[in-house]
């Protein structure tokens, strides 16, 4: 029998969020290496949750906070070959194509700051995500109003010019 259910993600305001599959247990070490790489002075955890063997959870991380955030997240999804990375002092824009290129990871579900939902499918075998709901349904359409703000924004932030 196939039951769905939703695990709430816990964390942080502050804190972006990347949820991916991946197929092997180096995929902590070589997550680790490409945030590390990627931004100087990034602060992050990340979580992979082994699918055979001892199906354990294994994490890595810079911040103690992060990394148990990560571990404890890992053990609420508990299914097999995912992976989750908390992170401050960067954004999931600066790694994302980072990551997707790691040859273990399979593909991500999801990179946001919002609220996260992840929807889990669970079998007699195990538990594999079906899909996640990041943040909130739209409030409408945008209009000249909303335009202005969305580039004021991205200049303030420094992402156009």
């Amino acid at each position: 029998m196939l039951e769905f259910k939703t695990v709430k993600i816990s964390k942080p305001d502050d804190v972006n969020v990347i949820l991916g599959q991946s197929h092997f247990i180096k995929t902590i070490e070589d997550l680790y290496e490409c945030l590390v790489s990627n931004v100087p002075g990034i602060k992050f955890g990340v979580g992979f949750c082994e699918a055979s063997g001892a199906c354990k959870v294994r994490s890595e991380g810079n911040d103690p906070e992060l990394k148990k955030l990560s571990e404890d997240a890992c053990l609420e999804v508990a299914c097999g070959h995912s992976f989750i990375i908390f992170m401050r002092n960067a954004f999931p824009i600066n790694v994302l194509n980072a990551v997707k290129a790691v040859p273990e990871v399979c593909g991500i579900f999801c990179a946001t700051a919002n609220p996260l939902e992840v929807v889990v499918a669970e079998s007699d075998n195990g538990r594999g995500i079906m899909g996640v709901i990041d943040g909130s349904r739209p409030q409408g359409v945008e209009n000249a109003q909303d335009l202005a703000w969305r580039s004021e924004f991205l200049r303030t932030i420094g992402y156009k010019r």
